[in-house]
């Protein structure tokens, strides 16, 4: 089986201080199969982690990059290629049940997590709406 992580679950897995680093450790922890990344998360991590309002410390973008290499350079990791333009039937369906713009790009990710048969994990609780796909973890259960 195989898990594509969203930012909100990449970013505390790197980041002892943050506040769902626990629950995501244990996710990781429990997780018996492969774990992935694509271009939008990976990207989105580095963003937030040289972002230091949202991970407490200071770390240049190229820092922020050497950390992800370290965290997906093990063997249970899978880098996942994009879908393409966003104008197939599979995004079309996951863009029909967003609640807002702001749902576009976790639609996208969706779509992407299914096409390889793979489960989306994160903290975004609104995301359980768009597929039975999404799996959100519960920070109260650690």
């Amino acid at each position: 089986m195989l898990t594509l992580l969203d930012v909100s679950v990449l970013l505390p897995l790197s980041w002892p201080n943050h506040q769902f680093h626990h629950c995501a450790a244990a996710y990781m922890k429990q997780w018996q199969g492969r774990w992935a990344t694509c271009a939008i998360t990976q990207l989105g991590f580095i963003r937030l982690s040289s972002t230091p309002k949202v991970v407490g410390v200071t770390i240049s973008p190229i820092d922020a990059q050497r950390l992800l290499h370290r965290m997906t350079s093990g063997p249970r990791h899978q880098y996942i290629e994009a879908l393409g333009p966003p104008d197939g039937e599979i995004l079309g369906a996951h863009f029909g049940r967003i609640l807002g713009p702001r749902q576009t790009t976790d639609a996208y990710l969706v779509a992407l997590a299914e096409r390889e048969g793979a489960e989306f994990a994160t903290f975004d609780t609104k995301l359980a709406a768009l597929s039975a796909s999404v799996h959100v973890l519960d920070p109260s259960m650690v």
